[in-house]
Parts: structure tokens; C-alpha cells; sequence
């Protein structure tokens, strides 16, 4: 007796779900629904979306940044499309009017109880393959801040807590205080 196959669905299939669905994402053709974020979850968002983008502008910078819902396909050929809840994109020919297609330099996660193995483990791992620089897990459950830092040779991880100022890798000079979230 054969097991039912699960159904795998594809880029174009993501595009065409109904506009008034939840948010989702497509990962490796499977979908996952998302619940809506907490007001907690929306302040720490709100707060970073404002510290970055200032940044950005005083320093008249050419990265991009864009809060979820922002649609992420990592790689061209793979049924993965993610919405991170912060992308930093630095290379405009990433950009297309439905979002990114291609590594986004800086992508910050903040957990919902809903998705948190998601964002610890699944896409993790997915970030590091395509080739994201930075990734930041931000986690209010427990007020830490988890920073992996990319690059050709190693993985860096540092963790920090909400009682911490932390310091951007992709710029010299940017650095988000924490305790301002609490």
C-alpha cells in the first residue's frame, strides 16, 4: 500500500494564492501559514524598520530596507519564497516589483511562538546556503538577540539580550540599542 503523496507546490503557485490569504511563505514547495504578529512583535519591528532606515538616509546609503510583508525568493530555482520580517538589500538588481529574488544582505527574524523553529533552525540554515551576510533572530519571549554573521570561511554566532547595544555587521557604523525595545 503506497502513502498518499503530500502536494508540492511551486513559485507560480505561490503567486496566485488569493490577495486576502494570511501571510505565508513557500519553503522548499511546501506552505506555511503564518499568524498575524503580536503588538510586541509590531514594536520591535517598528522600532528596528526606523533605527535602519534613519541610518540609511543620514548616511545617504544605497541598501534598501524593507519590513515582511516583502517577498524573498532566495535562489531562482528553488520553491522557496520567505518574507522576512526585515530585508536589507544592497544590490538594487536584486529588486524586482514583487520583491527580491537573491540574497538579501541583512534579513532580521522576530519570533512568534507560532514559527520559532522556523526561524532557529529551517531558515537558518536556508539563509546561510543562499548567501545572506548577516541574520538576526530577535526573540521576545526571552529578550535575546542572536546574530550570525556569514562570510566565505566561517559562521559567527553572538547573543545578546535586550540590555545590549548590537553592532551591525554589514556597516562600520550602525548600532541598535536594545534596551529601548524593553
Amino acid at each position: 500500500m503506497s502513502l498518499p503523496q503530500e502536494s508540492l507546490y511551486t513559485i507560480e503557485d505561490y503567486w496566485n494564492l488569493p490577495t486576502e490569504e494570511q501571510y505565508v511563505e513557500l519553503l522548499d514547495g511546501h506552505i506555511y501559514y503564518m499568524s498575524p504578529p503580536s503588538r510586541t512583535h509590531q514594536k520591535i519591528l517598528s522600532n528596528l524598520l526606523v533605527d535602519i532606515t534613519n541610518y540609511i538616509r543620514l548616511n545617504n546609503g544605497s541598501c534598501e530596507v524593507y519590513p515582511a510583508p516583502f517577498a524573498v525568493q532566495l535562489k531562482e530555482d528553488e520553491n522557496t519564497i520567505v518574507e522576512p520580517d526585515i530585508s536589507v538589500i544592497c544590490d538594487p538588481n536584486k529588486l524586482t516589483d514583487r520583491g527580491c529574488t537573491g540574497a538579501p544582505d541583512w534579513i532580521i527574524e522576530i519570533v512568534s511562538p507560532s514559527n520559532s523553529s522556523h526561524d532557529y533552525v529551517l531558515k537558518l540554515n536556508k539563509y546561510l546556503a543562499a548567501g545572506v551576510r548577516e541574520y538576526w533572530i530577535v526573540d521576545p519571549r526571552d529578550n535575546s538577540i542572536h546574530v550570525y554573521k556569514f562570510d566565505s570561511e566561517d559562521t559567527k554566532l553572538t547573543s545578546y539580550t535586550f540590555h545590549n547595544t548590537v553592532k551591525v555587521g554589514i556597516y562600520e557604523d550602525l548600532s541598535i540599542d536594545f534596551s529601548k525595545f524593553l
